[in-house]
């Protein structure tokens, strides 16, 4: 595994030039790629389907990727999805003022409910220690919309939650461990950055047709995307390329919602008649201005690390959807983060959706 990790690390400036690389050539790609308007087809599958929203489950843990117990330790969201909704007043005045977005029969929004926790690597020491990240834990609910206009996907989402003690990290923590795991208690919970209310706005575009491939049996789309995100708790700029490939029972289904940050997904997907199937991955590099669970309490003293200003996520997961139901698994190979960390962080993700 250090191995592996090792060389992985080797390559991550690689990567980097890659995707420069490729969103150099995003807008060329999605000019050669484009057939017919992705918005339509969309639209005529959700006027044909009486299950028009759906709920997702997502659990993130290092145990069901890398093996470990630390850095990223653990996420989950729940999110429900309202497809083709009625939208406030307000959500259009939104739209208005961002090109080439509009609320249309596709757009749809979605809420969340989740928490995630950040550790140590020693989560046995009652210390904490100087050279690695501070104990954290985020509890948080978010708000979004999502459209397609003409052959891109807008989502903007804005997120409100609490770290610290508040975000009730140690107690879950320690229930988790002791009466499922059966893992190690984690005693430096002690330590953890201290209450704050936390904010992101974020927003995101992405081109799922850029390039695309259909034969009567299988489907390959390859995407490029950019956002921004803006907050006390996270500030970066994200831009990266995902590839999927799909049975034609599964073509016009995105990859599975995410805790964030990550490769982007709503989740959609198409209620089937049999088993659908695909496979998805990609890479996205992130320029980080803030990150609470390294630099620390905003507006406070804290423990805090030197960050990394470039970190680089790479995926690959696989998904199976069988009538109203969608289950998907995802490996993440996340860059290190701040100067210090010992290894690059290997992550697992299980979702679960339901249309109904």
């Amino acid at each position: 595994m250090v191995f592996l990790h090792s060389r992985l690390q080797r390559n991550s400036m690689k990567c980097l030039i890659i995707l420069i690389f490729f969103l150099s050539c995003a807008t060329t790609s999605y000019a050669q790629g484009e057939t017919e308007s992705l918005e339509k087809d969309v639209s005529k599958k959700i006027e044909d389907s009486s299950h028009t929203n759906f709920i997702t489950f997502a659990f993130e843990n290092d145990s069901i990727g890398g093996g470990t117990d630390n850095n990223y330790t653990n996420g989950v969201r729940l999110t429900y999805f309202d497809i083709n909704a009625e939208f406030p007043s307000i959500a259009h005045k939104i739209a208005d003022y961002v090109p080439t977005f509009s609320i249309n029969s596709t757009s749809s929004i979605y809420y969340s409910i989740g928490q995630n926790l950040y550790t140590p690597n020693d989560i046995s020491s009652p210390v904490q220690d100087p050279n690695d990240r501070p104990w954290a834990a985020f509890l948080y609910g978010s708000i979004g919309m999502a459209t397609l206009t003409d052959n891109h996907v807008d989502e903007l989402e804005a997120t409100i939650g609490f770290i610290g003690p508040m975000a009730l990290g140690e107690p879950i923590q320690k229930f988790v461990h002791k009466s499922v795991t059966n893992s190690p208690t984690p005693n430096g919970w002690s330590n953890q950055l201290e209450n704050e209310l936390g904010v992101i706005l974020s927003w995101q575009r992405r081109w799922p047709r850029a390039f695309l491939y259909e034969t009567s049996l299988l489907t390959l789309k390859i995407a490029p995307h950019f956002g921004i995100s803006l907050g006390n708790i996270y500030t970066y700029a994200n831009s990266g390329l995902s590839f999927r490939i799909s049975s034609n029972k599964a073509r016009l289904s995105d990859a599975p919602i995410r805790v964030r940050p990550a490769l982007p997904g709503t989740g959609f997907f198409e209620v089937t008649k049999g088993w659908g199937w695909y496979l998805f991955g990609g890479f996205e590099g992130r320029l980080i201005g803030r990150n609470i669970f390294l630099d620390g309490n905003t507006f406070e003293g804290s423990h805090n690390v030197d960050k990394l200003p470039i970190v680089g996520d790479t995926n690959l997961g696989i998904g199976i959807i069988h009538g109203r139901v969608n289950l998907s698994y995802t490996l993440t190979l996340r860059s290190k983060e701040f100067e210090t960390q010992k290894l690059q962080e290997l992550f697992g993700a299980a979702s679960l959706a339901y249309r109904f």
